[in-house]
């Protein structure tokens, strides 16, 4: 079932040190003052997982995630990380076709098919990320666009697969800009996302899929952001790293 979500996604940011610091105070903060119905999810640097796995054991409402996984089982590829290694170290969560996978690393539709098939496999849950640049935004072709993303990476699931995985709107003009998705634009592309996998997944397929929202998500708009229909959480960059903006996020539910 469908549920609320709220996940900070750190990147590349904090040493482990500052990383366990941010993440007890984050913990302490939900702990004062609980938060009912809202999964929460840390999703920090692949080095932090094993220490804040053993953190939060104790701190059932927050769950672990990752940022990205290997496409492969395992095998001779330096400097990557399987789905099975982050399922051993806590994860529950995995990052799949963030932007700027796409944008940096070249990562495609059809390489992300395969790596959302890993996590699945192994029993972990994928936030597969979609979204469009600036340019298709302003030819106004954003619907099209995402729309290929999901059909090339998700439509090969079955609908029982399917049901497993979480999706992330990013307009990735609005990522790191200060700039944010108007209320309207926002509801009118995950209502879009919703259709689109309802016409292959089946309406109660689409209906239970949790769509969170990507870009610029902060305090100060979260709460207009959440009340929205097909608005069921937020995928957090910068507001992550600070604990008591993260926590204000989640508690604009």
């Amino acid at each position: 079932m469908k549920k609320n979500i709220v996940a900070g996604n750190w990147k590349m940011h904090k040493s482990l040190d500052e990383g366990l610091k941010l993440v007890s105070e984050i913990a302490t903060l939900v702990k004062e003052a609980p938060v009912n119905e809202v999964e929460i999810i840390i999703v920090p640097p692949f080095i932090h997982l094993t220490a804040l796995n053993k953190l939060l054991q104790d701190n059932d409402p927050i769950q672990l995630g990752a940022q990205n996984c290997n496409e492969h089982d395992s095998g001779a590829y330096t400097g990557e990380v399987s789905a099975a290694m982050l399922k051993s170290s806590g994860v529950v969560y995995v990052i799949i076709g963030h932007s700027e996978r796409r944008a940096y690393f070249n990562e495609s539709d059809e390489l992300l098919a395969a790596k959302i098939n890993q996590v699945l496999n192994n029993g972990l849950i994928p936030i597969f990320c979609c979204g469009e640049p600036l340019s298709v935004r302003e030819s106004n072709s954003q619907e099209d666009f995402v729309f290929t993303q999901l059909t090339n990476s998700l439509f090969h699931l079955s609908k029982e697969s399917f049901g497993k995985v979480v999706i992330a709107y990013e307009p990735i003009w609005a990522i790191g800009t200060g700039v944010t998705a108007s209320a309207a634009q926002a509801q009118e592309m995950h209502k879009a996302i919703r259709n689109h996998l309802a016409s292959h997944f089946g309406q109660e397929a689409a209906g239970n899929c949790s769509i969170l929202y990507g870009g610029s998500c902060k305090p100060s708009n979260a709460k207009e952001l959440f009340a929205l229909n097909d608005v069921d959480g937020g995928l957090i960059g910068g507001a992550s790293l600070n604990g008591t903006d993260f926590v204000d996020i989640i508690r604009s539910f």
